[in-house]
């Protein structure tokens, strides 16, 4: 394969991935919050059982093969679940933007454990992010410490589990870059997800499905750009421009944003989009802190969105 079409499945990785903030709250109003990621990670399992295969588990470091399946379906669970009890597109949009810190916190985290060398455009980078997230859950009124708790306290629930994704998953990238030894479990991982949420399901009171055509073919969907996106990525990432795909992929927030106002069919105010732009070239400046340094600091190689 060229690399130029190794890039380019990368990139439709990247367009995969940034569809699922969207869908999967989409999938949520018809099969309910936990329901629905149940069915969404099952489907997906599927998917990445033909596409990728199931792993030699005997050729897994057992520090991989426990700490990477406790911390991935943490984060799963954290990732559907805030989407899904969002009471809004708009707060899912938003919750989706504040999972989103995680490129940043991830580099970040490189730099406190690995010893990553960076330089000082790390700082302006993080400050960049964060304000960029405080502009978004300011609502239209911009850069407000009221209407930011406002917003926060009317689904605690929601933000507190995208921002703890967002730490958990910057502890994957970084703990499972050292003890994964170049194996992939992201099949393996995504099985564990799907039993976890159905083990929710079934022990646990849970609305009934509200099936219709826009339910089914958002699950569809949304099992596509789950499945898909992980296969696509690897081969993007094992034979494409790395430095593309790593650039490209710090813009997700705006795309993701972008795809799922019209999923949703929810506008959005300019200070969002502001807010939006803010935390994507937070993130790529924290990268570019790195572009000096050996090994780069790469947004998730193998197993990341």
């Amino acid at each position: 394969m060229s690399q130029k079409k190794a890039t380019l499945i990368g990139l439709i990785a990247i367009l995969l991935w940034s569809a699922i903030v969207g869908l999967i709250k989409s999938v949520s109003e018809g099969f309910g919050p936990v329901g629905g990621a149940a069915l969404i990670y099952t489907c997906s399992a599927v998917l990445l059982l033909f596409t990728v295969g199931f792993p030699k588990l005997r050729q897994f470091p057992p520090a991989y093969l426990i700490l990477g399946s406790i911390l991935f379906v943490c984060y799963e669970l954290c990732l559907s679940l805030s989407l899904g009890f969002t009471h809004t597109g708009r707060q899912a949009i938003e919750v989706g933007m504040v999972n989103y810190l995680w490129p940043g916190m991830t580099i970040l985290l490189a730099v406190i454990v690995n010893r990553q060398k960076t330089s000082l455009i790390i700082i302006p980078g993080m400050i960049l992010a964060i304000a960029g997230i405080c502009r978004v859950l300011g609502g239209d009124k911009g850069f407000s410490l009221n209407e930011m708790i406002n917003n926060i306290m009317e689904n605690p629930l929601s933000y507190g589990l995208a921002f703890s994704g967002a730490i958990i998953w910057a502890i994957y990238c970084v703990v499972t870059k050292i003890i994964a030894k170049g194996h992939n479990g992201i099949t393996l991982f995504f099985i564990l997800t799907a039993l976890t949420l159905w083990v929710k399901y079934l022990f646990s009171p849970q609305p009934e499905f509200i099936l219709s055509w826009h339910a089914w073919v958002s699950l569809l969907l949304a099992a596509i750009a789950m499945g898909f996106g992980y296969a696509a990525w690897n081969v993007g990432i094992l034979h494409g421009n790395v430095t593309v795909l790593a650039a490209a992929s710090y813009f997700i927030p705006i795309i993701s944003a972008v795809l799922a106002a019209f999923i949703l069919s929810s506008p959005l105010t300019l200070s969002f989009w502001q807010g939006s732009a803010m935390v994507s070239l937070g993130s790529l400046l924290c990268w570019w802190s790195t572009r000096s340094a050996t090994p780069k600091v790469l947004p998730a190689v193998n197993e990341s969105k």
